[in-house]
């Protein structure tokens, strides 16, 4: 039996998978319901927004916006990638820098290159994944497609990884190819049983019976998610509370009294921070209101923080101090927010 279980089920109605390690719920993805990052329109240009760098884009889906244009009329139609989940009342934010992202290979149209993941260090399998990627852009011949060959390539098996190349650029081929006419939904993104299949490769039992959550305990864990409060090592705890600017985390010590209870509460908390906000489908700003500490250990705490997401999926920035000795932190908006009934 394996160390880690991955379970596709639905939550309200809505596709939804999970990854649990020894029990413990450590990741959870679920359906929106409305557009899925990764999906790829053909837009038509509407109007800039002088002020902001950007331009309004129509789709299918609603109003988007793209940052950063240039050379772009109303009018104009355009291929565009959904990057994130849009805020209530906002439009989606898009992106012409298209991905094709897959389990093992993602194709970057414009940007040429072959690349390997880092994490594969055995450099007899970078040089046979170096030949396999080179055979398959040779027999294509489109040079315009860059290919990286992701950390999942170092067990797989050469003939899987070659096909999984050949999909992933005969898709961008097809989209880049459709680039005229009417504005139009041209490939929708991955929802949540495919995405953990791409990006959950370690070795798992796999669990795809309907009522799984309830049977695996994800249930139980889930209702744990339903209030702000979340408790840490010995007495100490944290609120991760979502306004309508931010999200707020405030760490306690609790009962502990001892001249290091701030510096231990923060380091636990720095350590549980991106579970929660995986768990909590939570983005955008982030603002830390630590326990008291001494300023010769924030060092410490940063080095924590920044081990703790590194092995995080979603794209965070350590902003840093403020002023008032707050720590905060951007995230991208990639997944749903949890909702679950009270």
């Amino acid at each position: 039996m394996s160390r880690e279980t991955i379970v596709l089920d639905h939550l309200n109605g809505q596709e939804a998978a999970a990854r649990l390690v020894a029990g413990r719920l450590e990741d959870l993805l679920i359906d929106g319901g409305g557009p899925r990052i990764g999906t790829i329109y053909r837009a038509i240009a509407e109007r800039p927004v002088k002020g902001q760098g950007g331009m309004f884009l129509r789709t299918p889906d609603g109003p988007a916006f793209l940052r950063q244009v240039r050379g772009i009329a109303p009018g104009q139609a355009l291929l565009v990638q959904v990057t994130g989940q849009a805020e209530p009342g906002k439009a989606l934010p898009v992106t012409q820098k298209l991905l094709f992202k897959s389990r093992y290979a993602i194709v970057t149209p414009g940007a040429p290159g072959l690349n390997i993941s880092r994490a594969i260090r055995d450099d007899e399998r970078r040089d046979m994944l170096l030949q396999i990627a080179r055979a398959e852009r040779d027999e294509i011949g489109e040079a315009d497609l860059g290919l990286i060959l992701r950390s999942s390539c170092a067990d797989a098996a050469p003939d899987v990884i070659a096909e999984d190349i050949r999909a992933m650029t005969d898709l961008a081929a097809a989209v880049l190819g459709d680039a005229e006419g009417a504005a139009e939904v041209l490939t929708e993104g991955d929802g949540p049983h495919q995405m953990a299949w791409r990006e959950w490769s370690a070795p798992a039992d796999i669990v795809t019976e309907a009522g799984g959550f309830d049977a695996e305990g994800v249930l139980d864990q889930i209702a744990l998610l339903q209030t702000a409060h979340v408790s840490l090592p010995g007495s100490a705890s944290m609120y991760v509370e979502p306004t309508r600017a931010l999200i707020a985390v405030d760490v306690n010590t609790g009962a502990d009294t001892s001249p290091a209870a701030g510096h231990k509460a923060n380091i636990a908390a720095a350590r549980e921070l991106p579970r929660q906000l995986r768990l909590r489908g939570l983005g955008g700003q982030i603002v830390l209101d630590l326990a008291p500490m001494a300023k010769k250990d924030r060092r410490q705490f940063e080095d924590a923080l920044r081990a703790a997401f590194r092995a995080d999926m979603t794209e965070t920035a350590l902003v840093g101090w403020t002023p008032l000795g707050h720590y905060e932190l951007q995230r991208k908006r990639d997944r749903a927010i949890l909702e679950v009934p009270s």
